[in-house]
């Protein structure tokens, strides 16, 4: 926990805000501490349904999971008092309802966070809180006086956390940023892309990790290096939009897993909570690791992009522009193709280090700490979908999916996995401590 977060701040007034969802899901396990539905897990699920609803960007959506987890973790553990605290480190009303807390924290943060939702979804959004709430015991038979408590008390850790993170540095963005025509720098590769998307998370203080530099990638290879020669030739031959040599499945795996990595790796999660009958403080914890540690990667790869793209000397080029300007890169081992085209369109902004792959070895990471690797989950782009049977499979085919739709390199995909690896152990390790000294999961 960062030194500055270690105190609250005031509450300021519930946002009354809501989005257009399903309604709760419930989980299928009872145990005493979640009796019929797992809040934690209910609350996610509309998360990952808000994302999806509003078509959030993917570099945004990490942000987003952290703050809320966050709420959501320090509402119920407020209560609890199992693990240290994220942020807010308060006292709640006596006898408060975690489970209240929960809801309350949850609505207050996804209302919060989502403004470009339509007045429909808002009010979509209220229901489900309300029936979220009507749900529960009269917690003690004291008249709904501890579910009152509760709602009172993870409003306002939300609300707290809501403004703390209002001024986290995500914004107002940086300014534009345009690379460079140096050979092997990162230039735009559109007519519409006209800045570095997203670059406000390079200036985003993390959750956990210590500066968005703690976990830095380091340089990329150099243009006349072997390893450049193999990126550029591996890419060249499979990342190609025609006459590629890859496999129709592989065709395929390319542009579904450019989908949101929130959404792939919270379902995932959620999914595979509920198949091994997590507790809700069990649940809390896992889902707050995994969301802020996709969060601190997110915040540590765009800061590395932010600083690479700005060095004319480092090769941050994307496949797009590499490619055809092989004759210029001195590397002897590579050839030059006029009109090469990548299978899934490039994204706007550096190609090192990559986005996708360290999300993919954070939420792996997080998920094998944890369990088996052998877990049954379905994942969604759009209308398609993809179930797997093992976590370490889903990150493979996530991570190869960035060189089969022609965006990026091996090594930086390499690269860019061992830092979300990385990051997640730290957080995992260093973040929400068993109060008791219990060893974590």
């Amino acid at each position: 926990m960062n030194p500055s977060c270690k105190h609250v701040r005031g509450a300021i007034l519930i946002v009354g805000m809501a989005v257009l969802l399903a309604s709760p899901a419930r989980a299928a396990h009872e145990s005493e501490e979640s009796i019929a539905v797992n809040q934690v897990l209910e609350w996610n699920q509309i998360f990952i349904d808000t994302l999806i609803a509003t078509n959030t960007p993917n570099s945004s959506s990490q942000r987003l999971g952290a703050i809320l987890h966050t709420a959501i973790f320090d509402a119920y553990n407020g209560i609890e008092r199992r693990y240290t605290p994220i942020f807010v480190e308060g006292t709640p009303p006596p006898g408060a309802s975690r489970r209240a807390a929960v809801i309350a924290a949850a609505y207050t943060a996804i209302a919060g966070l989502f403004q470009s939702l339509t007045v429909r979804q808002r009010e979509a959004l209220h229901d489900t809180y309300t029936a979220s709430l009507a749900a529960l015991s009269d917690d003690g038979g004291d008249g709904g006086q501890s579910r009152e408590r509760g709602v009172a008390w993870g409003t306002a850790v939300a609300q707290t956390v809501l403004s703390w993170r209002s001024t986290d540095g995500f914004s107002p963005p940086p300014s534009a940023f345009r690379g460079g025509l140096a050979v092997g720098q990162w230039r735009p590769t559109g007519g519409s892309c006209a800045a570095m998307s997203a670059a406000g998370l390079a200036f985003t203080a993390p959750f956990v990790v210590a500066s968005t530099t703690q976990f830095d990638p380091g340089p990329p290879r150099t243009l006349t290096s072997s390893t450049y020669a193999d990126d550029f030739n591996i890419v060249k031959r499979l990342g190609r939009a025609t006459f590629s040599t890859r496999s129709d499945e592989q065709t395929r795996l390319a542009p579904f897993w450019e989908g949101n990595a929130s959404v792939h790796w919270n379902q995932a999660t959620n999914q595979i909570a509920r198949a091994n009958h997590l507790s809700i403080s069990e649940t809390n914890r896992l889902l707050a690791v995994l969301n802020l540690a996709m969060a601190d990667t997110a915040f540590t790869i765009w800061s590395a992009k932010w600083h690479y793209g700005h060095v004319s000397s480092e090769v941050t080029w994307r496949p797009i522009t590499a490619i055809p300007l092989a004759e210029t890169d001195g590397n002897p081992d590579t050839a030059a193709e006029a009109g090469w085209l990548p299978l899934v369109n490039t994204p706007c902004h550096p190609e090192y280090p990559a986005g996708h792959p360290s999300q993919n070895g954070a939420a792996a990471t997080v998920l094998l700490s944890h369990f088996a690797d052998s877990q049954t989950f379905t994942l969604t782009t759009g209308p398609e979908n993809r179930t797997y049977t093992s976590i370490s499979q889903a990150r493979t085919d996530g991570n190869n999916a960035r060189i089969w739709g022609g965006m990026h390199y091996p090594s930086t995909v390499a690269v860019s996995n061992a830092v979300g690896e990385a990051i997640a152990n730290h957080v995992n390790l260093n973040a929400m401590l068993r109060i008791d000294g219990q060893r974590q999961r």
